[in-house]
């Protein structure tokens, strides 16, 4: 059986996060009812124009600029030529040969090798405005297909990589990367649900046969709603490809490059259609447009509001909070906001590891049940970061410092009123004593063991120091009693 190689390159479409559109002052806003933010500039009626929003380009640019990419001093609109119905001009308004971005790259984690890194190149990054959306009558086929033209002129920013990925598991680590820089940055929110980020795969296959190096034909795959389904088309169309190679030898010199759609319930690609090539939509310059022109002092400017990327702030986290890569790297692909109310408790509980764990296990099962997200944690992360500057002083225990977790997220209250509330109480060390001492001597078979080597032996006597005093400090009373006993 010949062995062969996966060539995986990747378009993706993410919606700008502008208040308005790429040439028109429509709102951008998901889920109006259809066809309600619609102008005669988006529509594409007769004598209307197109004016650029300055918005779109600064984004573009940042974007660009967190991807390591060129920005060249000029960049241009084109028109690009084809018929959909959902497209009301005939034409769509991009950029083909100066694109606003080019010749960058991004750095994921290698899923074949724990700890190393994979750098993607990319091609492109070019603005372009977005098609309207076509509903047809997918369950009878008897329905009239409906229009809506709401998203018709959204900015988006196209970024092409190069075919740097071999495997599905490398796409999606590329993927979510991407759309962790990008939501950080603010560039766009990424909802794939909304349509603001969309990926096209191509993907075709090199084979060593008798010594030589040939490939299969390039597929374009389409219609994948989740990174998780593009996971799994990559993998289907992968082993289809080698099939119908095994079954028919076509190889890239054959035939032409097509496009084919992913059935997500019977988890398999469909044929749709033969691919166009850049001849085919005929481009040249937008009559309607002048030239952008990004002076060195604009693209610097943008450069300085990029405070930190993804990969910076993982690695900040691991040297200023001395966290581990894997716990830095959970903090982080949580979203910007995670990662600042994880600084503001570390910083306020003095305990970045403390602080981490607690994210990691009770703050995230929280917003988990309560189906919620950070910013709206009933727990200021200023609070939590008192109550864990307790824990870290031996003023509360792990396991009352949850009771007080527990009570501050059905009550907005401080944390000394929840400790009150909940009839918790400082034990000052005398008391620990006397109280650890009156257990040694109800218990010398405890004291004879610990002698004997068995310093686990005092584990029993911390369950009773917890049931005469609740408010007792396991750990103090671990270490109270070995002090008394080895004298």
């Amino acid at each position: 059986m010949p062995q062969y190689e996966t060539i995986i390159g990747l378009e993706v479409h993410v919606q700008l996060k502008t208040d308005s559109k790429l040439f028109c002052g429509c709102s951008t806003q998901f889920g109006a009812p259809p066809n309600s933010q619609v102008c005669p500039v988006c529509l594409g009626m007769p004598g209307a124009l197109p004016v650029m929003n300055r918005q779109a380009i600064t984004l573009a640019v940042k974007a660009g600029l967190a991807l390591n990419c060129n920005i060249p001093p000029m960049t241009k609109w084109d028109r690009k030529q084809y018929f959909y119905p959902d497209l009301p001009k005939g034409y769509q308004i991009s950029q083909y040969d100066l694109p606003i971005c080019a010749d960058g790259f991004l750095d994921i984690d290698d899923p074949a090798s724990e700890g190393d890194t994979r750098r993607i190149g990319l091609i492109r990054a070019h603005l372009e405005e977005d098609a309207g959306k076509s509903q047809h009558d997918e369950a009878s086929g008897r329905q009239d297909s409906r229009i809506d033209l709401n998203r018709c002129g959204t900015p988006l920013l196209e970024i092409v990589s190069q075919p740097d990925m071999r495997s599905s598991a490398e796409a999606k680590n590329y993927l979510t990367e991407l759309k962790l820089l990008l939501t950080h940055l603010e560039v766009s929110d990424c909802e794939m649900q909304e349509g603001s980020l969309r990926v096209d795969a191509n993907i075709n296959l090199h084979l060593d046969v008798d010594g030589k190096k040939i490939a299969t034909p390039i597929v374009e795959v389409k219609n994948m709603n989740s990174f998780r389904a593009v996971e799994r088309a990559l993998d289907y169309e992968a082993e289809r490809q080698y099939a119908h190679w095994e079954e028919t030898g076509q190889t890239i010199k054959d035939a032409p490059k097509t496009t084919r759609g992913w059935d997500d319930s019977r988890e398999q690609t469909f044929a749709q259609r033969e691919k166009e090539e850049s001849a085919d939509y005929r481009y040249f310059p937008d009559p309607d447009l002048l030239p952008v022109r990004l002076p060195r002092s604009f693209i610097d400017q943008v450069r300085d509001t990029i405070q930190e990327t993804p990969a910076q702030a993982r690695d900040r986290l691991q040297t200023q909070h001395g966290l581990s890569a894997y716990d830095a790297d959970v903090i982080v692909n949580q979203g910007a906001a995670m990662l600042g109310y994880f600084e503001t408790v570390a910083d306020v509980s003095g305990d970045p590891k403390r602080a981490s764990s607690w994210l990691q296990q009770d703050v995230l099962r929280t917003l988990k049940e309560q189906e919620t997200s950070i910013e709206e944690f009933p727990i200021p992360a200023k609070r939590l970061g008192e109550l864990l500057g307790r824990v870290r002083s031996g003023d509360l225990d792990n396991n009352r410092a949850r009771d007080v977790f527990a009570y501050l997220i059905d009550n907005d209250s401080d944390v000394d009123s929840a400790c009150t509330a909940l009839g918790i109480e400082a034990v000052d060390s005398g008391e620990i004593e006397s109280l650890c001492q009156k257990l040694l001597d109800d218990n010398p078979q405890v004291v004879q063991d610990v002698r004997g080597g068995k310093q686990q032996a005092v584990g029993r006597l911390i369950g009773q120091a917890k049931k005469v005093n609740p408010n007792a400090n396991p750990q103090q009373v671990r270490e109270t009693l070995l002090k008394l006993i080895n004298g």
